[in-house]
């Protein structure tokens, strides 16, 4: 299913490419992009922590029946 979804990739091309890196360097600048990925890969961070508690939530559950 995972490949599935991720079918739309093979559509672009190496030019395709170069130039959405390069409209994203127009509108961010430079200087914006690390502090832009920064905040992604602690948004992304955060999101696996809290499935996580989640997942470690549910598990426990499942072991105290008294719930």
């Amino acid at each position: 299913m995972m490949g599935n979804t991720l079918l739309f990739l093979n559509n672009f091309g190496t030019g395709e490419i170069i130039i959405i890196v390069f409209a994203i360097l127009l509108l961010f600048g430079g200087k914006k992009i690390p502090e832009l990925m920064k905040g992604l890969g602690k948004g992304v961070r955060s999101f696996k922590e809290g499935i996580k508690g989640i997942e470690d939530e549910l598990d426990m559950d499942d072991k105290d029946p008294k719930k």
